[in-house]
């Protein structure tokens, strides 16, 4: 596997000024794994240590926060040396270790020279739930699902991970057709990193589907060990309405669809708790297409999005013949796998924002909003092959934006006041 964010930590390695590492990121996208090569290829050594049931360890930190007491500690438990430059200290699962994440601070000022990565799956949650956070004191990065381009390099197909890198139209036009079909495969299978390893072996969609049900069994499983009895079902009930709300052609959240006569007071806890642990997206609406986007939110309207679009097909019971063999695949489903497909790669490969807008009485609708530089620029999704595109031609009208842009399966496109950008180049942006 090669995953994209190990430029990062490349980069925070050999940082002038680094604090420890904070890496986020949901149960099952592989955070292990990438701690653990990144130790094991650019450092001489590295220490892991789960917290998870692991009361042994977390007693160390207990004490006090004397970090050469904690560095000694570790190197007596785990018959190690611990040397400043030469050894990653990686601790996992520290959700359930409140004090490692504070100890985190005295990292930062007392013991700099140290190379510390820190991961939790539910650590967001537990923040939420009082765990004090070192603000300030570390730095952070956030994994997620595979997207399409690592995709592509776990498929072997590094020439065509070449052209989108280094935005080779003429190349990405010409293998148009491959791209397409690579495309459908990562439609069904998705990112999550066992799921494509599987596949990447076998080519097995059966396979990768139950490899898919197993995962959302065990989110599901999280929600009883995680969450209070009285915050379950609600958290429950939103989970499985995802489905049915990305279904609808106005994917906005509607209460009403999750239990007759909801109110949003209702399910924000549970919302919350879902975007907490990294398994949903929160996609919220601006009032006004403005500098900055952020001070225009709307809290009351929003979209949810799964974390991965192979899990979706899987909760949604997609058929995968009908993805692979058919034409209008990229029609199925009212275009809910595409805009998740097109929202999950502008979260993981591209450092903007999205946010989405609809005009009075909602006559058109960007299907998602991004700052870019002095700009904002609308983005329209397109599943099917009729490229008319009136919603973002209406808000072209209004707003005469510097960039407008459509992601569709057709070549890419300079049509002078938008440009259609091909599905699997969403990272261009």
């Amino acid at each position: 596997m090669k995953r994209l964010l190990l430029n990062n930590l490349i980069e925070w390695k050999d940082k002038k000024h680094r604090k420890p590492l904070i890496l986020w990121g949901a149960r099952q996208v592989g955070k292990t794994w990438l701690m653990k090569e990144f130790g094991s290829s650019f450092f001489d050594n590295y220490v892991y240590i789960s917290f998870y049931n692991n009361s042994r360890m977390s007693s160390i930190f207990e004490e006090d926060y004397d970090v050469k007491r904690i560095i000694n500690a570790i190197e007596v438990s785990q018959h190690v040396v611990i040397t400043p430059g030469e050894t990653l200290l990686i601790f996992d699962e520290v959700q359930a270790a409140p004090k490692v994440v504070e100890a985190l601070k005295y990292f930062c000022e007392e013991a700099s020279e140290y190379h510390v990565i820190a991961a939790g799956s539910l650590l967001g949650v537990s923040i939420h739930e009082g765990v004090s956070f070192p603000v300030g004191k570390v730095d952070e990065l956030r994994l997620y699902p595979m997207n399409f381009r690592e995709f592509l390099l776990a498929m072997g197909e590094d020439r065509l991970f070449e052209y989108i890198s280094n935005t080779d139209y003429d190349r990405i036009n010409e293998f148009s057709g491959i791209y397409r079909e690579l495309l459908k495969k990562y439609i069904c299978v998705g990112g999550m990193p066992e799921v494509v390893g599987r596949f990447v072996e076998n080519h097995d969609y059966s396979e990768a589907r139950e490899i898919q049900l197993s995962i959302l069994n065990q989110y599901e499983g999280d929600f009883g060990k995680h969450v209070s009895a009285n915050e379950m079902p609600r958290i429950r009930m939103t989970w499985q309405s995802l489905p049915m709300q990305l279904a609808k052609e106005n994917k906005k959240f509607f209460f009403g669809q999750v239990k007759e006569g909801a109110r949003q007071k209702d399910f924000e806890k549970a919302i919350q708790w879902l975007v907490d642990a990294g398994l949903i997206y929160k996609v919220n609406k601006v009032q006004k297409p403005a500098m900055p986007l952020k001070s225009y939110v709307d809290f009351s309207s929003f979209k949810l999005f799964l974390i991965d679009v192979g899990l979706l097909g899987a909760m949604s019971e997609l058929d995968i013949d009908s993805v692979i063999q058919g034409n209008d695949i990229f029609v199925e489903f009212k275009g809910a796998l595409i805009e998740q497909y097109v929202l999950e790669q502008l979260v993981s490969d591209t450092k903007y924002t999205p946010y989405y807008y609809s005009g009075e009485k909602s006559t058109y609708e960007t299907d998602f909003l991004i700052q870019k530089s002095k700009d904002i620029v609308p983005i329209e999704v397109k599943a099917e092959t009729n490229l008319k595109s009136k919603s973002l031609r209406a808000y072209f009208d209004k707003f005469s934006p510097a960039l407008a842009l459509r992601v569709s399966s057709s070549d890419y496109i300079d049509q002078g006041w938008m440009k259609n950008i091909p599905l699997w180049c969403v990272s261009i942006i």
